[in-house]
């Protein structure tokens, strides 16, 4: 069940994809957080350089990993966005990472994708309980959704 509280770390997902936009990358964005309720780390995509690999759900797999003992990542939440694509699945996974939340779904941005005429991904369209065994996993959020939906809407009209 998706809570006030998780409400409001999505919306921060949304502006953080937002920020992306505006720098010129593809509109994604994630936060991990404690089970404290505590912010512990937070990123947008930076794969507009070349890097596809930069995507903000990685970068917070490699900073949980860094940062944080296996126990408090168990605990820990990452909201994002975007449901993670494979690599950002696996690597959440790999890493001990604990429940997942999600505005937007990976079919729906594939939908998207396809409504708008840009190329399909290389990538398989796989869920993140293909990926991660026993992953806690919430969303799509539709309002949430929307916001992400015409975001997409606007990197396609720019780069067309």
């Amino acid at each position: 069940m998706i809570s006030e509280t998780d409400l409001k770390h999505l919306r921060r997902c949304v502006e953080l994809a937002e920020t992306a936009l505006e720098k010129g990358d593809e509109p994604f964005g994630s936060v991990l957080v404690s089970a404290a309720g505590e912010v512990l780390f937070e990123d947008h995509n930076h794969v507009a350089g070349g890097d596809h690999t930069q995507h903000p759900e990685f970068a917070i797999a490699r900073w949980a990993a860094n940062n944080l003992p296996l126990e408090e990542r168990s605990k820990a939440t990452v909201y994002t966005s975007g449901e993670h694509c494979p690599m950002c699945a696996a690597a959440h996974g790999m890493v001990g990472l604990g429940r997942i939340v999600y505005a937007s779904s990976s079919e729906q941005l594939a939908g998207w994708r396809s409504e708008m005429g840009a190329a399909p991904s290389r990538v398989r369209n796989l869920s993140i309980q293909e990926v991660i065994k026993d992953a806690a996993v919430e969303g799509p959020v539709p309002e949430l959704a929307e916001q992400v939906h015409q975001l997409h809407r606007r990197l396609y009209a720019t780069s067309g």
